[in-house]
């Protein structure tokens, strides 16, 4: 495991040069990922569009960071994401705060294709799903891992899914009704009360 780690982390980027790779992409007409298709870039514009909204608008309460706080020794949040998945452009930004509130965590991007690797040993039910928080210890060590959405983004998902067979449009605009609505608190809430 430490050898596909260290692999991904040689292949990392920044949160800041995530976006700007990914806006150069958009730029070009791509996507990220091995699939390119015009739905695949739309997604990837109304990504950009989302993250440069939460950048502005997300906020911690003073519980969560006082948790953090806590955390007293270094650590790397290794994400494994794509420019086109709604989801990442919800999470990521949290995750981006969240770092950038204590010194002794360093936030890393990989794109879920290119380490296919690393994702094999992170599945969700088998699914390559994303995004997927893996927290490491100073020593590189995964503590634990997170994702790919808060708990009660997923049973949405899963009772749409129950009800009408099908994760369609309809289920993606609740989905990120359901984003809007929450402001990041579930995500982090999970995330700290892994941690503790």
């Amino acid at each position: 495991m430490l050898t596909i780690i260290k692999s991904a982390l040689e292949k990392s980027f920044t949160y800041s040069e995530y976006r700007a790779f990914v806006s150069q992409l958009i730029k070009e007409g791509k996507s990220t990922g091995n699939d390119q298709s015009a739905d695949l870039l739309h997604y990837s514009e109304l990504n950009e569009v989302r993250m440069n909204r939460l950048e502005k608008t997300l906020k911690m309460d003073a519980e969560i960071l006082a948790a953090l706080q806590k955390i007293n020794t270094k650590q790397t949040w290794l994400v494994i994401a794509e420019g086109w998945c709604g989801d990442v452009a919800q999470i990521l930004p949290i995750l981006k705060l969240m770092t950038d509130s204590v010194d002794n965590i360093e936030l890393k991007v990989v794109f879920r294709d290119e380490n296919d690797t690393l994702m094999s040993e992170f599945l969700t039910n088998g699914a390559r799903s994303i995004p997927k928080l893996i927290i490491l210890d100073e020593n590189l060590e995964v503590i634990n891992h997170w994702g790919p959405r808060p708990e009660a983004a997923k049973n949405l998902i899963l009772d749409y899914k129950a009800k009408h067979g099908i994760v369609d449009e309809p289920a993606k605009i609740a989905l990120q009704k359901w984003y809007l609505d929450d402001k990041g608190m579930t995500t982090m809430k999970e995330i700290v009360a892994m941690l503790q």
